[in-house]
């Protein structure tokens, strides 16, 4: 008997919507996307369609509610050949398997854009057949999007480091960021939980992707009148990866403390001129490992990380000083306090610094006080002797700074700073405060 016409139209939407369901959920444990920091690409003059303004990177790729989001973010498909104990998407889960096609996603893409739910597509995949044909998959997947469809938003695809060196060319193209997953901060670690993986081979790629988004910096540098809107244009030598690689790191799977993994992010911004290093803390996963942990670590020890992360990268301090941070916790990040905090509290004899005299760099190391207070206080200084009150109006506030500064005014606060009680105290406030909700 033949479906009513209705039905059988409806048929195609389902299945898409039930491959989406899927394949957007297994899409969530990679947090290493964010739709910043590429060039500024739109369609104002009539052609095309999207555009790379406007987004806040917030990467959730669907909720059934209908609120709007700005990344598309989902599997090709989550089969997958390798075996990563720490992947629900692992050849030996028992979890619900999908598959999109290139046309497939292309449409979810275009569609969303339209229906104003997104900005821009963040896509990963699972590996299928062989490393080289799932990448030539996401590449047609962003190659299509650009050439077919002159679409001018936002793509970020997850690269796959065991891919030849020509695909892993061919993605910076088309894409905006590329992103290589570290997975784990040790070898140790990885050779134990992901066989499979090589991490000199993960280190081969970055440093292949590095190499590409340099010379199309050059290349940009000395060509600026070049126009770059024009998808059908794009070449290696001038834009590959405008908004440059990330990556993710796993935290807590393993044994490895903070300082391990601060040391080895320092490492790769240094080496590889990383975007962003991501930390995700592990999350228990269906039909998980015996070798795996039974619980996540404390959400309060990622965000420590990107804490130390930024003072790492915009604050001046070395691994030295994150060291010296989380020597009293044995390498771990004191849950309790932030770590430049925690650093000054390991280095009193710093302090106090002298807000009217003390260079940029000192500044900086004030516990409460951040780059834009910096800024504040160095051209408030200009024109007159700055007191604790001034440090008020400049929106500082003073319940840490207060213990750590010398001012033109007496600071009664000072006496604290060399007590052993002085953590006990922020600590104590902060449950004051955490009281008063």
């Amino acid at each position: 008997m033949k479906q009513p016409q209705s039905q059988s139209h409806q048929q195609p939407y389902q299945k898409l919507q039930h491959k989406l369901a899927i394949l957007a959920d297994a899409a969530k444990y990679d947090a290493s996307c964010a739709s910043s920091g590429s060039i500024k690409r739109d369609s104002s003059n009539g052609t095309g369609i999207g555009s790379t303004s406007g987004g806040m990177g917030i990467c959730h790729s669907y909720t059934p509610d209908g609120r709007c989001v700005s990344l598309l973010k989902i599997l090709l498909t989550n089969f997958c050949i390798y075996d990563c104990q720490y992947c629900v998407n692992r050849l030996s889960s028992a979890v619900e398997r999908a598959r999109f096609q290139v046309d497939e996603v292309i449409k979810l893409t275009l569609d969303f854009y339209k229906r104003n739910y997104i900005e821009g597509l963040f896509l990963s995949s699972g590996i299928i057949q062989s490393s080289d044909y799932t990448m030539e998959q996401l590449v047609s997947v962003a190659k299509d999007l650009r050439e077919k469809h002159d679409f001018r938003g936002y793509i970020h695809l997850k690269t796959i480091p065991e891919a030849s060196p020509e695909l892993l060319q061919q993605a910076g193209l088309y894409a905006d960021r590329l992103s290589i997953n570290i997975e784990l901060p040790s070898k140790a670690a990885l050779s134990n939980l992901a066989p499979e993986k090589n991490p000199q081979t993960i280190h081969q790629s970055m440093a292949q992707l590095k190499e590409h988004i340099d010379e199309s910096k050059e290349y940009r540098a000395k060509k600026s009148d070049i126009i770059i809107s024009d998808a059908k244009s794009r070449k290696s030598k001038y834009i590959y990866s405008p908004a440059g690689q990330s990556t993710q790191m796993i935290v807590g799977a393993d044994d490895s403390v903070d300082t391990k993994i601060l040391t080895l992010s320092n490492h790769l911004y240094k080496r590889y001129d990383m975007r962003r290093v991501y930390y995700s803390a592990f999350s228990p996963i269906p039909f998980a490992s015996k070798n795996l942990p039974t619980k996540s670590p404390p959400l309060m020890r990622e965000h420590r990380l990107y804490q130390a992360d930024w003072l790492l990268r915009f604050y001046g301090f070395d691994l030295n000083d994150i060291h010296s941070a989380a020597a009293p916790t044995h390498g771990m990040l004191d849950l309790d306090i932030d770590p430049k905090l925690a650093w000054a509290l390991a280095n009193r004899d710093v302090f106090p610094i002298n807000v009217n005299k003390a260079p940029k760099e000192l500044l900086l190391r004030i516990p409460g006080v951040g780059v834009r207070g910096v800024e504040k206080i160095i051209q408030a200084r200009q024109f007159k002797a700055l007191r604790l009150d001034d440090l008020k109006k400049l929106r500082i506030s003073i319940k840490k700074v207060a213990h750590f500064v010398e001012t033109a005014d007496p600071n009664t606060e000072l006496k604290h700073l060399d007590s052993v009680l002085l953590k006990q105290l922020f600590i104590d406030s902060k449950t004051e405060q955490l009281a008063l909700f």
